[in-house]
């Protein structure tokens, strides 16, 4: 199984999670608001802290798991939906994942997905 955690711009959420949601056995899907910068540092939000004043940029983080047949399929969905050639487009991280289980049902590996 493969974990996919793509950070992208909000104003691309919409139109990576419908064609997200057209891919055959997604399982679901995770959605978090979240702040950070790269390699430019930022340039949107600026938060004060006792060493001084950091600039943070909204982002989206989506979060999947997935069968490995189908990581490359979302992989590419994410990539082609969230892509504007423009710096901060974000992040796509494929980890992979040893095992999972189901809270309710105490079930493992696949089934639990």
């Amino acid at each position: 199984m493969k974990e996919i955690k793509a950070i992208i711009q909000p104003f691309m959420l919409i139109r990576v999670v419908t064609a997200l949601h057209k891919i055959e056995g997604l399982p679901g899907i995770t959605i978090s608001e979240i702040k950070g910068f790269g390699r430019t540092r930022g340039s949107k939000e600026k938060e004060l802290s006792n060493e001084g004043i950091y600039e943070f940029v909204q982002k989206n983080k989506i979060e999947i798991v997935v069968q490995d047949d189908l990581a490359d399929t979302v992989v590419n969905t994410i990539q082609e939906n969230a892509h504007t050639g423009n710096p901060g487009d974000g992040k796509i991280f494929i980890v992979n994942v040893e095992d999972v289980v189901k809270i309710r049902t105490n079930e493992r590996g696949k089934e639990a997905v």
